[in-house]
């Protein structure tokens, strides 16, 4: 086992799990020139000094450090003088800080690296798309090292895993506790959206709404089938990947507590998890968590920082996206019960349907296997639940109808914030 582990920077990270199959973590910068695969407010800051000095940290304890460069899209920068010199100076100061690896989406950018810088390894991100035995053939005769699979699209197709092992040589890579759904329409488009909020140069300057998360969120909540019809693989079925050829995983993500990473890093390397499956594939940590923790607790001064942009966006009407941050804490309370809970345990023989059949031409409503196990394994508390979903429908209704980003005048009748916007 070789797992990828993503970093929050923090020195006791790298302490927790050196004792574990890790071979490498994976971070970048908060911006940079090319950007990545999440939005500025998601990461914590780090400086350049200070991601030096942790991949310094990783080296003494025998773990190398993965650089990202996953933007799915540049804008066209890179092919400008300016975009050049951009790209080159990022890449000269990722070799001289010892950098082992770096991660690319755009097969542009993996044969600038070969070309000019051979001593770095590349891998190919799951923002590529690599989902069947010709692409990841192509990406391989590109160059590659090493290409993380989709998930969203290949972590239930076990036959088609089988036969990209089988005629791939290159290294290959299985996220295993996301929790995007399969075969998700949004997934293109959300890619290109993150990909421009970390990019220096970029006019919004870090400043993003998450349509897409937010819808995946919400629909999870509605029909909690979603929780199952997803795109993690249990610690428990990892063998079956195994046994397929695979032995490199990666871990998310880059926003948690060093407590919850290091117990997620375990769970996967013993191959076993008693408990809340969220524990280990929700963005926002395990239940029991300290609330003093910086990666855990976004409180008024965060969201006020990264989110409120009155030239971008009427910044009473983002009061919307505050009260649902608040609501969502029903998926991640510091004690008392779990409002969103999936039993793990209750997920055992799950994944033996996939042995001899996968999802990509199948209808959901007719096969009925992922609702099978959702009635058995998660619980909700359906007045959280509740409270979560009108908090949703308010925000999407300001963000689909315009009102997220007009001033509206006093008394006219539209407003249902129940904010002062109308006012303004």
């Amino acid at each position: 086992m070789r797992l990828s582990v993503a970093t929050n920077f923090e020195t006791e990270l790298i302490e927790a799990i050196k004792g574990y199959p890790v071979l490498e973590l994976y971070g970048k910068l908060r911006e940079d020139a090319i950007g990545g695969g999440r939005a500025p407010y998601q990461l914590a800051k780090v400086t350049r000094r200070q991601l030096a000095e942790h991949v310094a940290h990783a080296h003494r304890a025998g773990i190398e450090f993965n650089y990202l460069l996953n933007s799915s899209c540049t804008g066209n920068h890179e092919i400008t003088r300016a975009g050049q010199r951009a790209i080159e100076s990022l890449l000269d100061w990722v070799c001289a800080i010892g950098v082992d690896s770096v991660t690319v989406a755009t097969a542009y950018l993996l044969r600038l690296i070969k070309t000019r810088y051979p001593q770095l390894r590349v891998r190919i991100s799951l923002f590529a798309g690599v989902d069947r035995v010709r692409k990841a053939q192509m990406w391989e005769e590109l160059g590659a090292d090493c290409i993380v699979l989709d998930s969203i699209l290949v972590n239930r197709e076990l036959k088609t895993l089988e036969q990209i092992r089988k005629h791939v040589h290159c290294d290959l890579e299985l996220l295993v506790n996301n929790n995007c759904l399969m075969s998700c329409a949004l997934s293109p488009g959300h890619m290109n959206a993150i990909a421009h909020t970390a990019q220096s140069r970029h006019e919004n300057k870090g400043f993003f709404i998450d349509w897409c998360f937010l819808k995946c969120t919400e629909m999870k909540l509605r029909d909690p089938v979603n929780y199952i019809r997803s795109e993690w693989i249990r610690p428990e079925d990892l063998h079956i990947y195994e046994e397929l050829g695979y032995d490199r995983f990666k871990i998310v993500e880059r926003d948690i507590p060093t407590e919850v990473m290091a117990r997620r890093v375990q769970a996967y390397s013993e191959r076993r998890y008693e408990g809340n499956l969220l524990d280990l594939i929700q963005p926002f940590g395990f239940q029991g968590i300290k609330k003093s923790d910086r990666y855990y607790q976004r409180g008024l001064g965060w969201f006020l920082r990264f989110l409120v942009r009155p030239r971008l966006v009427n910044p009473l009407r983002m009061l919307l996206l505050k009260r649902l941050v608040d609501a969502r804490s029903m998926t991640r309370p510091v004690e008392g019960d779990a409002p969103v809970y999936i039993d793990n345990q209750g997920l055992d023989g799950f994944i033996e349907r996939f042995r001899t059949a996968g999802c990509r031409d199948a209808d959901c409503t007719e096969c009925g296997w992922c609702r099978q196990f959702a009635r058995r394994a998660v619980r909700l508390d359906r007045q959280s639940q509740a409270k979560a979903l009108d908090a949703y429908r308010d925000l999407f209704e300001a963000l689909e109808d315009g009102r997220m980003w007009r001033y509206l005048p006093k008394g006219n009748g539209q407003c249902k914030t129940g904010c002062a916007a109308c006012h303004a």
